[in-house]
């Protein structure tokens, strides 16, 4: 075993070597299915761009990617389809102008939306999608009133009570929404035949959006004294708020999603398509291409470039790699260049915080996250330690995290203290994935176990008791945590669990011994773990029915971190692990992170490389060194 796991380590090791980019980076595929695929395409129509290199390149990728049945997915064990996928994906390759209703693929898809509802029962994004478009109609009340941008953070209800990537999305569908603005091309496809109903339904019920049209209204009447001015000085609060967080490759906060509605935007305030600040992000997103399996063309919703480096150059170090390699060396340089030093949204909430933290995506200077901040401070902490000179680079990124917790002791993900509970009412779809920022399990486990392995801090530390006691208090009670942006509870419990004993938690205490307890009892047969997608719209673990790579490392790690001894389990797993690390399945393909569950998934191409090896690394430390 000792000689077979030290192999496989070396095996991830030169791969991961030989991949890493001339600037230090590694720039794995962040891989959000063919959403972004077809959205790129209706843009590029919309603004009659005529890149057909890309555009046949982006129809190739949907195509491969559609169903027997006619549908699209969003994970291979997904029932029959996706109905808001599938309706995207017919009106990006209609709008392609590559395919027509006769093609069989169209024909097939066509069946499958009309047999699920049609036009009419898509997601509310996809319809805000169809109608700037001009495929469906605006309603007649739209409830969010453009006004609500005067409104002051010191008042109860205010644009800033939304997450930060919520607020980006939100922001662009305010002005679109209350200029009601379409755009139809002579190349506009007809969509009619993929409608059920032939009478008009709009993205709201009428009656629930004119109620809080209405709520709305009556709130900022007590404010405003003239209403053109006050319509036309929310209007300009709502282009700056996009333009002033655009980033240098023209998109905004770099997310393809806000960056697509802010072009609509700003096209419905009166900017050619032809501008500078249209082209600028149009090129942004256009850069974000990337090429999966060595030939298709893929759109990533962002770049994950920091992420991926943090991941990388940390898990090699574990693995034994030294510091002073070149490797670890570029990565670092790399990693340094990336912290932030601009204010962003996040001082609304936490105004005595210092600018400090590290973000996502390659180009993002302005909305940094916890998450970021400690994997990148993982990975640069050997470097930090033997140069005096980047200690003011530690000092700010462990400040920020410290001041980022919430009042109820956990950790959010992008700002503090925004979680308030009427924005579960609002009429949006998945509000409380992406209007809210919440304490979470992943963040808070992740948190402690960087302040507990990596820090000075011990564990009376106020911070840390009080992020302890959250985790314990969210506990299941099956013995699991659920997790905001991994899939799902194999995800939040491993994060939990090595971060609760990093701080000072007995192996041997109630909550460890309940989540061992279930880890082992969710294991397969052949000693691998899975979960599915479904777990996170079930609300409770659901079995993939296979074993992944990841998953494996995820529950295994957890395993190891809190077993002394290598018990019945960790054999298991490693096993699987030797056998099949190398393999080339639809499994390492299955996607391991969430956006919007329900909605929104993501496949981590770097993950198959990171996470065992990180697994192998810390039984070798544990049981065999």
């Amino acid at each position: 075993m000792k000689s077979a796991v030290q192999d496989e380590m070396n095996l991830l090791i030169e791969r991961l070597k030989r991949e890493q980019s001339s600037d230090g980076s590694w720039n794995y595929t962040f891989d959000t299915g063919v959403l972004t695929d077809a959205y790129m395409i209706i843009l590029l129509r919309s603004l009659e761009i005529d890149d057909e290199k890309l555009i046949i390149a982006l129809t190739e990728r949907i195509i491969s990617k559609q169903e027997e049945n006619g549908a699209w997915k969003l994970f291979r064990d997904e029932k029959e389809g996706n109905l808001s996928r599938t309706i995207e994906a017919y009106y990006g390759l209609l709008y392609s102008g590559y395919y027509g209703n006769k093609d069989k693929e169209l024909i097939l898809a066509k069946k499958f939306i009309l047999t699920h509802g049609g036009l009419e029962k898509a997601g509310m994004f996809t319809k805000i999608m169809l109608t700037i478009t001009g495929q469906y109609s605006w309603p007649l009340f739209f409830p969010f009133p453009i006004e609500i941008m005067l409104l002051p953070i010191q008042f109860p209800v205010n644009i800033y009570d939304i997450s930060v990537f919520g607020r980006a999305n939100i922001v662009p569908i305010l002005i679109l929404g209350n200029k009601k603005f379409q755009l139809k091309t002579d190349r506009s496809p007809d969509l009619s035949g993929i409608r059920v109903d032939d009478r008009t339904e709009t993205l709201f019920n009428d009656e629930q959006s004119k109620e809080w049209g209405n709520y709305f209204t009556k709130l900022l009447r007590s404010i405003q004294t003239d209403d053109r001015t006050f319509e036309k000085r929310s209007l300009y609060e709502a282009e700056q708020y996009m333009l002033k967080r655009t980033e240098a490759d023209g998109t905004l906060l770099s997310y393809f999603s806000s960056t697509f509605l802010m072009i609509f935007a700003l096209l419905s305030l009166g900017s050619r398509k032809e501008s500078p600040v249209i082209k600028n992000a149009v090129d942004g997103l256009k850069a974000m291409q990337s090429t999966v399996n060595d030939r298709q063309v893929h759109i990533q919703y962002t770049t994950a470039d920091v992420w991926n480096t943090s991941l990388i150059s940390w898990a090699l170090q574990q693995a034994g790699v030294q510091e002073e390699e070149e490797v670890i060396l570029k990565a670092s340089r790399y990693l340094f260049s990336r912290q932030h030093y601009k204010y962003g949204d996040w001082i609304i909430h936490n105004p005595r915080a210092f600018p400090g933290g590290f973000g996502f995506s390659d180009i993002n200077t302005i909305n940094p996250d916890v998450d970021d901040t400690t994997a990148s401070l993982r990975a640069l902490i050997h470097l930090i330690s033997q140069h005096k000179a980047y200690k003011g680079t530690w000092e700010r990124g462990v400040q920020w995290v410290l001041t980022m917790q919430n009042e109820d002791g956990g950790w959010p993900s992008f700002e503090r203290e925004v979680n308030k509970s009427y924005l579960s009412w609002l009429p949006v779809q998945g509000g409380d994935f992406i209007l809210k920022d919440p304490s979470c399990a992943d963040l808070t486990g992740r948190t402690l176990e960087f302040l507990g392995n990596y820090t000075n801090l011990n564990s009376e530390h106020r911070s840390i008791r009080r992020g302890k006691k959250w985790l314990k208090k969210t506990l299941k009670s099956d013995g699991s945590w659920y997790s905001r942006w991994g899939i799902c509870y194999i995800y939040g419990s491993w994060a939990a669990v090595t971060g609760l004993l990093a701080t000072g938690e007995n192996p041997n205490s109630k909550t460890i011994k309940k989540t061992v307890k279930w880890l082992e009892t969710i294991q397969n047969e052949d000693g691998g773990w899975g979960e599915s997608c479904l777990s996170d719209t079930n609300h409770s673990y659901v079995p993939l029915g296979e074993s992944t790579l990841v998953d494996t490392s995820w529950a295994l790690d957890a395993l190891i971190a809190a077993s002394t001894e290598e018990t019945e389990a960790i054999h298991r797993g490693i096993k699987f692990l030797l056998k099949n690390n190398q393999r080339k399945t639809w499994l390492e393909d299955y996607p391991k992170g969430q956006g919007m569950g329900g909605v929104f998934y993501i496949h981590y191409e770097s993950y198959r490389y990171i996470w065992p090896l990180i697994t192998f690394s810390h039984y070798q430390q544990k049981y065999i060194e």
